[in-house]
Parts: C-alpha cells; sequence; structure tokens
C-alpha cells in the first residue's frame, strides 16, 4: 500500500485541501503526525470524507508513556494499527550504549502496552541511530533488539545519511520492517531551498533496488515522505507515480 506522510503537506495548510489533493492524485492511505491530533475531529472527518486508510501514525513518546488513553483514542477513532515513534530530541538522546539500552527497554515496554491492545509498535529512525557509538554499535540496534516487539518503520534516506546502505540493514531485519518511508536525496548542492532532500525518483537513492528489498523483507507499507518540499503537489504527484513503476520492477 501506498500512504503519504502528512509532515510533508505541513507547510501547505489547510488540511482539507492536502487531504482533496491527495486523494486526488490517487492516494488511499495516509499517515498523521503528533501536530494533526490537536483537532482531531477534523482530521478524522478529513480522512473519511476522502476515502483514507489510516494504517499507521506517528506518536511522541510524551503521548505513549504519559497520556496513553489519549493515544488509545486516536488510534481507535483513525483505525490506526501500526503505531510509530518517530523522532528523539537531540537534548533527549543517550550518548552510549548503555544509555541506549536503557531508553530501547523504555520502548519496550510501550511496546508491550500497545501490542497488549491489539496493535502494533514501530521505530522510525533518522540518521543518528545509524552512526556507530563508541563500542561500534549503533543505537537501531539496541532499540530493535530489546524486543521482538518493536518493529521498524525505516527512513531509507536517513539511513543513507547516517552513512550506511538501506538495502544491507532491510535484509538484516527481514521480517522486522513495518513500514518503509520513501524519500529522496538531490545530488550535492543541489535542492538547497528543500533541506537537500528531492520528489521520489529524482535524486540520488536506487530506489529500485531498495523497494525489492523492503518487499522481499515483507514490507508492504510504503510511505512517501519529503522534510521540506517547495511544492507539496508537485513532490505528491511525481512520488506516487514513481512509487507505483517501482511496483511493477
Amino acid at each position: 500500500m501506498n500512504s503519504m506522510q502528512l509532515y510533508s503537506a505541513r507547510n501547505f495548510p489547510p488540511l482539507a485541501d492536502q487531504l482533496s489533493t491527495l486523494a486526488s492524485l490517487g492516494y488511499k492511505a495516509v499517515e498523521p503526525f503528533g501536530g494533526l491530533y490537536e483537532d482531531l475531529d477534523a482530521l478524522a472527518g478529513g480522512v473519511q470524507a476522502n476515502g483514507f486508510s489510516v494504517p499507521s501514525g506517528h506518536f511522541s513518546v510524551d503521548l505513549l508513556e504519559n497520556r496513553f488513553d489519549r493515544t488509545l483514542e486516536i488510534v481507535r477513532r483513525l483505525n490506526i494499527g501500526l503505531v510509530v515513534v518517530p523522532y528523539l530530541l537531540p537534548a533527549d538522546r543517550p550518548n552510549d550504549a548503555d544509555g541506549w539500552r536503557a531508553f530501547a527497554q523504555r520502548l519496550a515496554a510501550m511496546a508491550d502496552r500497545v501490542s497488549a491492545e491489539g496493535l502494533r509498535f514501530a521505530w522510525h529512525n533518522h540518521d543518528f541511530e545509524m552512526r556507530a557509538l563508541d563500542d561500534g554499535s549503533r543505537p537501531i540496534e539496541h532499540i530493535l533488539e530489546a524486543s521482538g516487539t518493536i518493529a521498524w518503520e525505516a527512513d531509507a534516506a536517513w539511513i543513507v545519511r547516517g552513512g550506511e546502505d538501506p538495502v544491507r540493514w532491510i535484509e538484516r531485519y527481514n521480517g522486522r520492517i513495518d513500514a518503509l518511508h520513501v524519500k529522496d536525496i538531490a545530488p550535492a548542492g543541489e535542492k538547497t531551498d528543500e533541506d537537500g532532500w528531492a520528489d521520489v525518483g529524482t535524486g540520488t537513492m536506487d530506489w529500485p533496488a531498495i523497494w525489492r528489498a523492503a518487499k522481499a523483507a515483507g514490507c508492504d507499507l510504503m510511505v512517501a515522505e519529503h522534510d521540506n518540499p517547495s511544492d507539496f503537489r508537485r513532490f505528491a504527484e511525481t512520488s506516487l507515480r514513481a512509487m507505483n513503476g517501482f511496483e511493477g520492477n
């Protein structure tokens, strides 16, 4: 299933227009993020009006640990099946393996609680989880090896920005990739107004190979994302065309 992370559209309000644009282009699913839950009625209404499914959603550590009832309210209202923790602020990140193992145990406790509700739980990476710690281990290893209930929403472009090969990591965690963030990286020096990101299929990523690896690893949820597009409709249209092409390669 091809989906869209709505964070990509945050600079192009209102939400109703974002959703109608995606529906007109042929998207069938969306992935919301924390800021949209503040007006849950608007989000749920827009999703229903445009016939979207919401297979996954991003939820903060704070929401999961301290406001779990609110998490469940959002999940049930939108019929989300995969609860994804997307980020850890720099000030909150451990700086050694022991610290990451301790944080991973916190995630494991969240995953157990989510699993008890009949839902799935995953971590979404950026670049910092891929970088080696002083002992040579990597944060992503501590996160995924803390519990079998923690799946991975792998962001292939952030894996590359972390200096790693996404195909190798996807193959390593075969069966644990519940979703894939599909984004692209512009050639060096290009798209500086878009933070160096590119529309899917127009950048430097070997997306056909990554797509095949993800499918072989059991991943069926592909989520387009661009952290800072200058034109949201252009990004959404170009990316869906590319993703549909990958599906047939």
